[in-house]
């Protein structure tokens, strides 16, 4: 069965204070909205559909350069934020136009949760395809929800635990305030029932917007079955801020240096070195503190980086030395000696097997 996403990424982003365009603020190397598009990979998701608002062309463009083919990437604007249900009403609007016995997936995610695993994606798609659920909510239990929508669960017997439906923060009472089970509005849909859903959506709240929250009730009030997945709080967190923007920065960094600690790259201090998930690295690679690896940088087997190096979008061949520099854009060959203290500016290049002096300075062509 197939899967489609809509990822809605209108939003201003208010609270990052920015001038850039709240999808495009950057986490280990990618844009935010990237990494929730990267998260789609193992699905095989026939098209990828991201709902655009604020910054429009500045979105669609960087979007545009860096997907991958295989997300099948398009654009739709939402002129007017009138909430995530009217958001997603326009996503859907770019699908062809009879769903009605079309029972395949759309997952719905925004494109502000960066820390989001494929497998996680792939495990709410398995469960929601496996038990026919109208609807799947991915959802985390925290101690302190506040700001987040609640989940709320039947309580009448025979009915225990079933999802019921989602009520915002500031539309709660003070028993629904209590639940800790928040939704991470993260979703996946069976989309014959998600478009006549979202036609029953009534702007009748304190916002005076389209909640795609409220679709879980409307589909539960018919009768249908609403699944849910639990996901740990640390990857469906969103971001809304500059300070929630380093505690993301931080946990991807954390995942990227394990990833690469298990795969024969040494580092004498993780803490202290800070790899972007677009950087490759070869076997028996050893970072020393201090090290800043970036772009499309690629280092080969058997090199020594750092301490206090920085290379943006570097070529380094296997066996290579290079301590306290900066490269960008530069290529090293095999078996050189770069530092302390070098320049390698962009287009320079090092000679297979050259021993550079301190301050040394790279000729570029």
């Amino acid at each position: 069965m197939s899967v489609s996403a809509i990822v809605l990424a209108a939003g201003e982003g208010t609270r990052m204070r920015s001038t850039r365009p709240k999808p495009l603020h950057m986490i280990c190397g990618r844009g935010m909205v990237m990494h929730v598009i990267h998260s789609l990979e193992s699905l095989k998701v026939e098209r990828t559909v991201v709902v655009v608002g604020h910054g429009a062309e500045r979105v669609t463009k960087k979007v545009q350069e860096q997907s991958p083919a295989w997300a099948n990437v398009s654009f739709v604007e939402q002129e007017v934020q009138r909430g995530t249900g009217d958001a997603a009403m326009v996503g859907l609007s770019v699908f062809p136009g009879d769903d009605l016995d079309d029972e395949s997936t759309i997952i719905v995610l925004p494109g502000d949760t960066p820390l989001l695993r494929p497998e996680t994606i792939d495990e709410l798609v398995s469960t929601h395809v496996a038990n026919g659920y109208a609807a799947t909510l991915l959802t985390s239990v925290v101690e302190d929800p506040t700001g987040y929508g609640r989940v709320i669960r039947s309580e009448a017997r025979g009915t225990q635990d079933r999802v019921m439906r989602i009520v915002e923060q500031r539309d709660a009472t003070p028993a629904e305030l209590a639940v800790q089970e928040m939704n991470t509005s993260i979703y996946a849909f069976r989309r014959d029932l998600l478009g006549p859903a979202l036609r029953h959506l009534s702007p009748d709240n304190s916002q005076g917007e389209y909640y795609l929250t409220d679709v879980i009730g409307v589909l539960s009030g018919m009768g249908h079955r609403i699944g849910a997945v639990q996901a740990s709080p640390a990857e469906t967190a969103g971001v809304n801020d500059r300070w929630q923007l380093a505690l993301a920065e931080r946990e991807l960094r954390a995942r990227t240096n394990r990833h690469w600690l298990l795969n024969g790259v040494t580092m004498l201090d993780p803490r202290q070195t800070f790899i972007d998930v677009t950087v490759q690295l070869g076997r028996d690679v050893t970072l020393y503190p201090g090290t800043i690896l970036q772009g499309r940088t690629v280092v080969g087997n058997g090199c020594e980086i750092g301490p206090d190096a920085r290379l943006v979008d570097c070529v380094i061949a296997e066996d290579c030395a290079i301590e306290n520099s900066v490269g960008r854009d530069a290529e090293v060959g095999a078996g050189a000696h770069v530092g302390p203290y070098a320049h390698l500016p962009a287009g320079s290049v090092v000679a297979a097997g050259e021993t550079t002096g301190a301050f040394y300075t790279a000729p570029v062509g």
